[in-house]
């Protein structure tokens, strides 16, 4: 890779010895940033060309030297040769390592560091990280690497290739050759950040590749179930066992905004008497380890009391019996065909009508979704909680009653007047 570098030989007064001698010295400069050594060679001022760096004349001396400078000039274009035939950026660090025959440090590639990073994530499950944020790295990394292989044609890459076009085409590879969404696409692209990140703290990238790099989550309308549709799933008798549960569980986090995760995880030790002498439920959310209480609604302290013998819930030392997502989800979508919802129904959708259907929507102030579904922005509450058109028409309807009697009361001054 070309670099800025120019030589300069020069006679060194300040360091002249005790005959008058000046010592000439090498400097050599690499975009900017310079570098200078002795040749312990030392010359008359007088008989220096300072335009031409070399001895004037032709005596035995001036040859000498003269020859000995050609020497340096030509081992420095050398070494500048073939630091740019290994296409590596040519730093005034490599640069002297190289002249003066200096093994330089290996150069460090990616893969490694990325598969070190994954390895302190797993060792940190369950204190900084849950399974599944180390199961996304793990497939962040399998992406990078077929794209590597893909675009390269290579197992690894070394960081300093690591630019602003590997990163365009990393985006493109995972929007075309993976089939990712946009947003998917934002994910992996920031997984694979932080490891650049991690480079660029340890000095091992200079510039930082993501400089002019530009993407952003595209919102995505989620399902939220209506009041009708919570009624509906209520009001439903199932033949079936096992979907008259998972309904139930499914409106338990309809009334909590608790994620599967957290319902899985819950004991009797987090039904706690709240500040209003009622029960809540108070707990830490797995997936960011923020505090969540919740007063319990009707509706979830009906089906904590329906399941309390369950025999599941006793074994298994939860508050309430759960199946696996993956079945839950299955299920659910059975049950949105038998109670005529036409909404892909997932457990998910559940935390989203709490905080829209549930909270929101029945004037429940934003800020308190927010605590009660372990969000440490307002922001992140945003993404859940949509404004319906049921909150629109009661909160116009508020200001209808506010306006009418401003307007009654004015009547009324201009008739005293």
């Amino acid at each position: 890779m070309k670099a800025n570098l120019t030589l300069h030989i020069y006679a060194r007064a300040a360091k002249a010895n005790a005959a008058g001698l000046h010592p000439l010295y090498v400097r050599i400069t690499i975009d900017g940033k310079r570098t200078e050594f002795s040749s312990k060679k030392f010359i008359n001022p007088k008989q220096w060309d300072p335009k031409m760096m070399k001895m004037k004349g032709s005596s035995e001396e001036a040859r000498t030297i003269n020859s000995y400078l050609e020497t340096i000039k030509s081992k420095v274009n050398q070494t500048q040769i073939i630091l740019e035939y290994q296409e590596e950026p040519i730093t005034l660090e490599k640069f002297k390592s190289a002249y003066l025959g200096k093994k330089s440090e290996k150069e460090r590639t990616l893969i490694p560091i990325f598969q070190d990073h994954n390895k302190r994530v797993r060792s940190l499950i369950g204190v900084e990280y849950s399974a599944g944020t180390h199961e996304r790295y793990e497939v962040s990394l399998k992406h990078t690497q077929d794209f590597i292989q893909h675009q390269y044609r290579v197992q690894d890459i070394a960081l300093h290739k690591i630019n602003h076009t590997f990163i365009a085409d990393y985006d493109f590879y995972l929007r075309t050759e993976r089939n990712c969404s946009n947003n998917t696409t934002v994910k992996y692209i920031k997984n694979f950040k932080k490891i650049i990140r991690i480079c660029i703290a340890n000095g091992w990238i200079g510039q930082d590749p993501f400089l002019h790099y530009k993407t952003k989550l595209q919102e995505v309308e989620r399902e939220v179930l209506t009041q009708d549709e919570l009624q509906k799933l209520m009001d439903k008798t199932f033949s079936i066992e096992r979907l008259e549960l998972v309904r139930d569980i499914f409106l338990f986090s309809c009334y909590t905004g608790l994620a599967y995760i957290d319902v899985k995880q819950l004991t009797d030790a987090n039904l706690v008497k709240g500040i209003d002498g009622q029960l809540w439920i108070s707990t830490h959310r797995q997936k960011t380890d923020s505090p969540s209480k919740i007063p319990l609604l009707d509706t979830a302290q009906y089906i904590i009391n329906k399941y309390t013998d369950h025999p599941e819930s006793g074994n298994e030392n939860t508050l309430i019996p759960i199946l696996s997502n993956q079945k839950m989800n299955a299920y659910l979508k059975e049950i949105a065909d038998l109670c005529g919802i036409k909404k892909e129904l997932t457990y998910h959708c559940a935390r989203h009508t709490f905080a829209t259907t549930v909270t929101l929507s029945n004037g429940v102030p934003i800020e308190t979704v927010s605590k009660m579904l372990g969000h440490k922005s307002i922001r992140t509450t945003q993404h859940y909680a949509k404004i319906t058109d049921r909150k629109v028409a009661n909160d116009m309807q508020n200001l209808k009653t506010i306006l009418q009697g401003g307007i009654k009361q004015t009547h009324s001054d201009k008739k005293i007047g």
